[in-house]
């Protein structure tokens, strides 16, 4: 038995093979920003079904609950930034297709990941008390501190998940990755939340060129965290990827009107750019990238 670590390379597919049906699975990145949108794309196109989607959401969450993969959704908003409400996830919500949602406040979100990655069944805080994040999830429940203070606080349960998905600049074969950008959002919350992480990124470099134009401190996942590594160059489009590169704000307008609009208009989006393979979609990408340039 070796003692070197472990290869963990995978394909797409491979990754989307080990899903099931009813997993809740937690999905990276920040609204339009860094979400691993490559193997959203996959999972669009699989059998997969009756799925709990655990997301600071953005078209991640639009595509999948417009394809009815999503039994429940756990979110603290659901954003494209420039287009403040993502408009698949609009249309789905006012039509009541999504049979259970949990909306969060974003500080309540981040703490259920917290404790989750540290195996506790909860943790108290103060966001919460008094809002409509209460009255509208009254499951949620108050403690009382133990000590003199006697303060009541929320008691938010944990967000686990079985699944992760998340997506960096850089990562080794072993699942180390880095981030490059301005900043490192929860990914590393996630996957320490999940019994099970799988890390898309731009590039597999050599592990000691993780940190060859970035400080060490921005290596966010160690390979304890990760058990399968797939290299997506652009996979997140059309979020962002700083510094490799930023929101395809020409793509995603198109997106949203093809959303926004008649079924007839998000048929014909689907058809150009999300009924085959990753391969497919970034070419149908760069034909797109070229038209608009004319």
């Amino acid at each position: 038995m070796s003692n070197k670590p472990r290869d963990k390379r995978m394909s797409i597919d491979e990754v989307v093979a080990e899903l099931e049906d009813g997993m809740r699975i937690g999905i990276g990145g920040w609204g339009p920003r860094r979400k691993p949108m490559a193997l959203v794309r996959a999972i669009l196109n699989s059998d997969l079904k009756d799925l709990t989607l655990v997301s600071w959401g953005g078209a991640d969450v639009g595509l999948l609950v417009r394809a009815g993969k999503v039994r429940k959704l756990v979110y603290a908003f659901v954003s494209l930034d420039s287009v403040p409400l993502e408009p698949n996830f609009q249309r789905a919500r006012q039509a009541g297709a999504i049979p259970e949602v949990v909306e969060l406040d974003e500080g309540m979100f981040q703490t259920g990941l917290r404790a989750a990655a540290q195996r506790l069944p909860f943790l108290p805080m103060r966001a919460g008390l008094g809002s409509d994040v209460m009255v509208n999830n009254q499951w949620l429940k108050t403690v009382t501190s133990p000590y003199d203070d006697a303060q009541e606080l929320v008691a938010v349960p944990a967000l686990n998940l079985d699944v992760a998905l998340v997506h960096l600049n850089r990562a080794d074969m072993h699942g180390n990755a880095t981030y490059l950008g301005p900043d490192p959002y929860f990914d590393d919350l996630f996957c320490m939340a999940a019994d099970r992480a799988y890390v898309s990124c731009e590039q597999i470099v050599d592990t000691a060129g993780l940190t060859v134009d970035t400080p060490v401190q921005r290596l966010l996942l160690s390979r304890m965290m990760v058990d399968g590594v797939v290299e997506t160059p652009n996979g997140a489009h059309f979020t962002t990827c700083s510094p490799d590169y930023e929101r395809d704000e020409k793509f995603q307008r198109a997106y949203a009107a093809a959303a926004g609009g008649t079924d007839e208009d998000w048929a014909a989006f689907e058809k150009r750019f999300l009924s085959g393979d990753e391969a497919a979609y970034q070419a149908e990408v760069r034909a797109f990238a070229e038209e608009q340039a004319k």
